[in-house]
């Protein structure tokens, strides 16, 4: 009997929590893919033969939790379940200890961005849930459907179809809830400063529009209407996204927006400088960009917004609004 209750306690417990933590990485997949091409690169595992596919491995990852969670409450299939929830969670339980124990990814992204834990938190949160999970293995003669078999089937396979419909969505748009500190009405110079009696960054850190003019950025947060238009890259820019973009940033001008321009690869030291110059002067000319252009790392662009390219509106310091380039005839001026 004590094995039964302990049995349907873990089932509740790591079924809720394989749900939750699918489904605040499935509204941001691209997190995700992030985080796996940090632990795929040279400095950490050193597979960097799978960054490619980074984000079809996430999504997989991603929707196997969350299914998986939702199979386990249902009762579907329950060995395939267990097992499968068993051979993921090793996976977790080896890539936090990895982070753990190297001082690697000081940030798993279990849970995306909602909820930030060190390593050393998330790796012993997988040890407890393994023991969950084993406590699933050996009462797994106690875990039936809850209602038929029909009805779990049909709960698994509704959960795979909005699950796949949502990451669509979310890839061709932006994240559905936005955890990140860059979310919509936030203030940024207040999401810059440090905490009274805290030794951790601020929210909003490495974020600036470096010019060979001098950093923009508080020039920008003082603007009644500004616009952003960040890119990692020039090189790796959506070359589409760009004319649609270019459109948008005419039309924001012409409605007294400040445009600037916020790219990684165009540091703004002046020997780096001189190299790009005539790449960003082409640039510039072919997508009809004479706007401020700035340097900003791309860690903190890909932050801000998951495209690229992307828009971002602020209004005296307050973000006001985010959109993807996909999304561009949408953007409210």
């Amino acid at each position: 009997m004590i094995l039964k209750l302990l049995t349907h306690i873990s089932r509740i417990l790591v079924g809720l929590l394989f749900i939750y933590s699918g489904f605040v990485k499935l509204v941001d997949p691209i997190g995700s893919q992030y985080k796996f091409e940090e632990y795929f690169s040279e400095g950490v595992l050193n597979l960097e033969f799978l960054i490619p596919v980074a984000l079809p491995f996430a999504i997989l990852l991603i929707v196997s939790e969350l299914v998986l969670g939702v199979m386990l409450l249902v009762g579907f299939k329950p060995k395939f379940t267990v097992w499968s929830l068993f051979g993921l969670n090793l996976i977790f339980l080896f890539l936090t200890w990895y982070s753990y124990t190297y001082n690697k990814v000081t940030d798993c992204g279990c849970f995306g961005d909602a909820i930030k834990l060190t390593p050393k938190e998330t790796f012993y949160k997988n040890v407890i849930f393994m023991v969950f999970i084993v406590i699933l293995i050996l009462g797994i003669k106690f875990i039936k459907p809850l209602i038929s078999n029909k009805i779990a089937s049909l709960s698994t396979y509704i959960s795979v179809f909005i699950s796949l419909i949502i990451a669509y969505y979310v890839l061709n748009h932006l994240p559905i809830v936005d955890f990140r500190a860059y979310a919509i009405g936030t203030n940024i110079e207040q999401g810059m400063q440090y905490q009274e009696g805290s030794d951790d960054a601020p929210p909003i850190h490495d974020f600036e529009i470096s010019t060979v003019d001098g950093d923009k950025l508080e020039e920008m947060l003082s603007k009644d209407k500004a616009m952003l238009i960040l890119m990692t890259t020039i090189e790796k820019v959506n070359k589409e996204g760009m004319l649609e973009i270019s459109k948008v940033a005419a039309k924001a001008k012409s409605s007294g927006y400040e445009i600037y321009i916020l790219t990684s690869d165009m540091m703004m030291a002046d020997v780096i400088y001189e190299e790009n110059y005539e790449a960003l002067n082409a640039f510039k000319k072919e997508y009809n960009l004479p706007y401020t252009f700035g340097s900003c790392d791309e860690k903190a662009i890909k932050t801000v917004i998951r495209a690229n390219p992307g828009i971002v509106t602020v209004k005296k310091g307050i973000i006001d609004g985010k959109w993807n380039w996909t999304d561009a005839d949408d953007v409210e001026l």
